[in-house]
């Protein structure tokens, strides 16, 4: 299986460094860059940085780390992918959750009281049927639509990945998932959830491809800061914050080889934001990652 490693920034390259940035992506020949969805950030909104990442490259891939899609039409969400699809075929990789991950914006993404996950399910039925149908006529619980068209249709197939780190998130990767990138888990807990998610692919008479398995990850430069250990601690109340995060590349480096053993093969690394810049981030990426894809 392919193990392959993306770079996600968040907020560390504003819009001015954007373009130099994924031109140096590029010629490092990294596998993918990714945009987190932070609205109240300096952060790019992640459709216009894929579109700007695609519109300069022609290998690099790029994906959201992780998109919000309740709150969101899905028919309009399918016709910005099937259009970034059309200009880049292959390279656009989206991946989508049930909340956004800071309670602030949660008030962003409007859906009726108490029924998120069930908007997210029906979310992705649509999104996944206009995506890969000619027409659709949908008449569900939230979403209603008549002769839905979108077009350009993409060549070949843009895959959906899920995030999500509960039972109930592994039932639906396995119900409409084509993959799945978690985030603050263990390799014991990523195990877990890639068991919990194949016997839910099973039950819904499908498949999610063995090599559709990630993880975001976060690297330091050596001790971790006592702001980053409280981020952690906040997220994770229940684990020490070095089981979740890398000091150096050389725990790292022993880190990936448990999630590896675990069933992932995809891994989106980033920066704690200690103090390490951004050449220095990507000069030390290039030399500790690229060797060990395959």
């Amino acid at each position: 299986m392919k193990v392959r490693f993306g770079v996600s920034l968040g907020v560390d390259v504003g819009a001015e460094a954007l373009p130099g940035f994924v031109d140096r992506l590029e010629s490092a020949g990294i596998d993918s860059l990714w945009f987190s969805e932070l609205v109240y950030s300096p952060a790019i909104d992640p459709v216009v940085g894929m579109a700007v990442a695609l519109a300069r490259t022609r290998n690099l891939k790029v994906g959201t780390s992780v998109a919000v899609l309740p709150g969101r039409n899905p028919v309009l969400v399918a016709k910005q992918l099937a259009s970034l699809a059309a200009l880049a075929p292959k390279r656009v990789l989206p991946v989508f959750g049930l909340r956004s991950a800071l309670p602030v914006e949660r008030d962003l993404f409007v859906v009726p009281e108490g029924r998120r996950a069930a908007v997210f399910d029906e979310s992705l039925e649509l999104l996944r049927r206009v995506l890969r149908e000619d027409t659709v006529t949908f008449s569900g619980e939230f979403f209603s639509v008549r002769e839905a068209t979108i077009m350009p249709k993409p060549a070949g197939t843009i895959d959906i990945w899920l995030g999500g780190s509960s039972p109930a998130g592994y039932r639906r990767v396995g119900a409409y998932g084509d993959g799945w990138l978690g985030s603050f888990l263990t390799p014991s807990e990523a195990r877990g959830a890639v068991d919990q998610i194949r016997v839910a692919a099973a039950a819904a008479g499908r498949e999610v491809p063995e090599d559709h398995y990630g993880i975001n990850l976060a690297v330091g430069d050596g001790e971790l800061p006592a702001p980053v250990l409280a981020a952690i601690r906040k997220r994770r109340p229940d684990l020490e914050p070095t089981e979740l995060v890398a000091a150096d590349w050389t725990q790292l480096h022993r880190r990936l080889d448990e999630y590896i053993a675990a069933g992932l093969t995809k891994f989106v690394i980033r920066p704690t934001g200690t103090g390490t810049g951004t050449d220095e981030f990507l000069d030390t990426f290039v030399k500790e990652l690229l060797p060990r894809q395959n």
